[in-house]
């Protein structure tokens, strides 16, 4: 499938962004709570097992690019049959996880813009998806987009 300016749109604002949050800009501190330091560490973690599992699924079919490529395959097995976009969900958890461990607030506001980000991101994909491959619907239907559906009707 061709790459439309969305496609660029979105992957810029993505890498903005990642640049953004690499900045320690912290206008307001929090007290350090140790429990913010477990609980961080613990979402970082299970954030960066769901990236690697993703990744390592995905392999040489992965693009920053929304629009899927010309010799795509869906891909609904392994992670992807419980969760549609885990790459994003792992970036979100990595990035929300991290700012809680070092508390501030500052990276925990820029994880959620990711999350808003990767929610229309998402959505302009899944679109483009379900051009592509007839059979997404269903699989929609099946899985989260980037927490698993435990609740999902068979």
């Amino acid at each position: 499938m061709q790459l439309g300016s969305r496609d660029y749109i979105y992957v810029i604002i993505q890498l903005l962004l990642f640049v953004a949050y690499s900045f320690n800009a912290d206008l307001i501190r929090i007290n350090d709570f140790e429990t913010f330091k477990i609980i961080g560490i613990s979402i970082t973690l299970i954030g960066a097992l769901i990236a690697l599992i993703a990744l390592l699924q995905l392999n040489t079919k992965l693009s920053p690019f929304p629009s899927p490529k010309s010799n795509a395959t869906l891909i609904t097995n392994g992670i992807y049959k419980f969760i549609r976009h885990p790459i994003y969900a792992g970036i979100i958890f990595i990035t929300f996880g991290y700012g809680l461990y070092i508390v501030s607030l500052y990276k925990i506001i820029i994880s959620m813009l990711l999350y808003i980000l990767f929610h229309f991101k998402s959505s302009y994909e899944e679109r483009r998806l379900k051009i592509t491959f007839i059979t997404y619907e269903t699989y929609k239907k099946s899985s989260g987009r980037f927490f698993p559906n435990f609740f999902k009707s068979n």
